[in-house]
């Protein structure tokens, strides 16, 4: 290949371009000159994913989480080797089914908690089949 812009390999992954960063910032008020000069590359793998191999990609349907920021059609980070605390959001599984919602402990209790007042929060009790799948560490939204 003759591109003039390298190519970077994430493990057994297909190749990936990286995106230029540049040194400025964007204001959100009132309008600043652009600094006119780049940073370097950044590469979005190295960015969002700390632990690839325990990391997955998951599509977001539904709207319990409208209040955290997180909306049906976003693309969510999920990291399977932290481990989830307290307010953490993560992605579990109640009796076989997948939902995302917020990790909230008191003591020996859990509950996943929606955040969305239209949901009722879930109490997690010893008679189901419950796990913590991986913690949400970001999300991503086509503006």
């Amino acid at each position: 290949m003759n591109d003039s812009k390298p190519n970077y390999s994430l493990g057994s992954r297909p190749a990936a371009r990286l995106a230029a960063l540049t040194g400025a910032s964007v204001q959100a008020g009132f309008p600043s000159p652009a600094e006119g000069y780049l940073e370097g590359a950044l590469d979005l793998n190295r960015y969002c994913v700390s632990n690839p191999p325990a990391t997955f990609f998951v599509r977001v349907a539904g709207d319990s989480m409208i209040g955290a920021g997180i909306g049906s059609g976003d693309l969510l980070v999920v990291d399977r080797s932290l481990k989830a605390q307290h307010n953490d959001i993560v992605v579990a599984v109640v009796d076989g089914e997948f939902t995302l919602k917020r990790l909230v402990v008191r003591g020996a209790q859990c509950w996943l908690h929606p955040e969305n007042p239209d949901y009722c929060p879930l109490e997690i009790t010893e008679d189901m089949e419950f796990e913590v799948w991986g913690r949400v560490t970001r999300v991503i939204r086509e503006v």
